[in-house]
């Protein structure tokens, strides 16, 4: 069974060996797409066997997409992955010899995620299992075309199956960068809300649609239609108390607490706040083009 990863990159000299070597220690070639390092990234990549292209970043959907498209990818299977994560010895295992009789009507594979903060494992808080899309047949895949929590999307009739092993997502840069990070995110976020409130884009609802995908679909279904019909200021705090005690996030400890108010509350909080803002410019717009304009405005991106 051959399979071929992409990994997106910029500056991400602290994980691409661990993660380039996890892939390359299960016979998985590598093809790295690249937007503008200046770290020793590309060197590294390289020197591990990886092919390196570039494209310049618009979004993440956008670069892995490119990615898809432009890699000469040849094998049977392609895999998504982040820098910052690697491959449990399971998982290496279980690519390496168990795959080889995956059933010809299967077109994708998930695997489990865990999450590691300050270098804890997140196993409460409805962090752990997250079972994630991530190896699917050449040609059956691509990804959903979105400003923030973008899929993978299969094409077709093909069935899934779950493998056994882990990817395990372990940042190493610290705290301020996490932040930076988060603030980014947060005005991916808001376009995608905003956008969607005043019909401002063209709208990918490839997962709504997607029989294979069932948890993905129902965290969209429930974010969209539940949460985000909420009060702003208000849904973060409800969303933070069912993590922290009714998902029995406490029991993660000092970091869990951290881990928890931070991504569950302080991060949907911002994001709340970048809507909040972007409606309150908006309150005597006439047209989308006004709308559009304020969003390259507030993020600095191009819409």
């Amino acid at each position: 069974m051959s399979i071929s990863a992409i990994i997106l990159t910029k500056n991400e000299k602290l994980h691409i060996e661990r993660c380039i070597k996890s892939l390359t220690d299960a016979g998985i070639s590598v093809f790295v797409i690249d937007s503008g390092s200046s770290d020793g990234t590309i060197e590294i990549a390289e020197r591990l066997g990886a092919q390196v292209f570039y494209n310049q970043w618009k979004n993440y959907a956008d670069q892995f997409q490119w990615g898809l498209d432009n890699c000469p990818i040849n094998t049977e299977w392609v895999m998504r992955m982040d820098a910052d994560e690697y491959l449990e010895p399971d998982l290496i295992d279980e690519v390496r010899t168990g795959l080889i009789s995956v059933p010809s009507n299967i077109s994708g594979l998930y695997i489990r995620r865990k999450y590691f903060f300050l270098g804890q494992w997140i196993k409460k808080g409805a962090v752990y299992p997250l079972n994630l899309l991530r190896i699917w047949r050449n040609g059956k895949g691509r990804i959903e075309a979105r400003w923030m929590d973008e899929h993978i999307v299969l094409s077709g009739d093909g069935n899934t199956m779950f493998l056994n092993g882990h990817i395990v997502d372990d940042n190493l840069n610290n705290t301020r960068w996490y932040i930076d990070k988060h603030n980014r995110y947060a005005d991916r976020e808001m376009i995608d809300i905003v956008g969607r409130k005043y019909d401002l884009f063209e709208q990918d609802e490839s997962i709504a649609k997607d029989s294979s995908n069932n948890q993905a679909r129902i965290k969209r279904f429930v974010k969209e239609r539940v949460y985000n019909s909420l009060p702003v200021f208000i849904r973060p705090t409800f969303y933070f108390l069912y993590r922290y005690f009714i998902r029995l996030g406490f029991m993660d400890g000092v970091k869990g607490f951290a881990f928890h108010f931070m991504q569950g509350f302080w991060y949907r909080t911002l994001v709340d706040l970048r809507v909040y803002e972007a409606e309150m410019q908006m309150k005597h717009c006439q047209s989308k083009a006004e709308r559009v304009q304020i969003l390259k405005d507030l993020t600095g991106l191009d819409l």
